[in-house]
């Protein structure tokens, strides 16, 4: 019974939210069984455009290492602040998310990075902390701050784990790029929006917006009065 209540509460979290944090958990379990080795994960640009292993432009997002601390402290901020994005300002526009996903994966790769799955864990902080200024958040019971410090207090916390902050600085430079180009530029005198979402993504992923120039076939409207919904006036 409580894994039932634990698979319906996770059915209950946003459609990308629970596709990437189950792909990171599988990616990890996986490696832990030994069913995959990283070496057949991290990015390598030989290896993706010469011998055609396309898949580590996918996997080398979903790897944090084996399972320990630092795993479960990645999986925890990935899991909240991914669901806070597309819960939040990302709600019901499910293809500008996953849009803002490949901008930053893409632009992430340029770094030549390993495993970038933590520099796309710090872009999604740094774009929920610029979006929530006034938020006050308490990291761990030690310190309470605004959101928009957020980003540094983890690469903090990170060096603290003798853990490089290059690729937190990437996630923070990937996120802050996005974050002016979104919300900064096209709201400046001359400013547009250049980060325009595919209308194949839009079709595929979101759902269709009703026209509010329609109006319904009077045999429509019939069914309607029949299931006890009057046409309005």
């Amino acid at each position: 019974m409580a894994w039932q209540g634990l698979a319906a509460e996770f059915l209950q979290v946003p459609a990308v939210t629970r596709a990437y944090t189950a792909a990171c958990v599988l990616t990890t379990a996986a490696v832990q069984l030994e069913l995959l080795s990283p070496f057949q994960l991290y990015f390598n640009p030989h290896l993706v455009f010469r011998k055609f292993q396309v898949w580590r432009l996918v996997t080398n997002f979903l790897f944090f290492g084996p399972l320990g601390f630092s795993f479960f402290f990645n999986m925890l901020f990935v899991f909240r602040y991914c669901r806070m994005l597309e819960e939040g300002s990302f709600r019901g526009r499910t293809a500008d998310f996953v849009f803002m996903f490949l901008f930053g994966g893409l632009l992430g790769l340029l770094g030549s990075l390993f495993f970038l799955g933590q520099a796309l864990m710090a872009m999604l902080v740094y774009v929920w902390s610029r979006r929530s200024p006034g938020v006050r958040v308490n990291f761990f019971g030690l310190l309470t701050f605004q959101a928009p410090f957020l980003p540094w207090a983890l690469m903090g916390f990170s060096l603290l784990l003798g853990n490089s902050i290059l690729v937190d600085l990437l996630g923070i430079a990937v996120g802050h790029i996005y974050y002016f180009l979104e919300d900064v530029f096209p709201n400046q005198p001359g400013g547009k929006r250049l980060l325009l979402t595919p209308s194949f993504l839009k079709l595929l992923l979101d759902a269709p917006e009703e026209d509010p120039n329609y109006l319904p076939l009077p045999e429509e409207e019939g069914k309607q009065f029949a299931h006890g919904c009057p046409p309005e006036l």
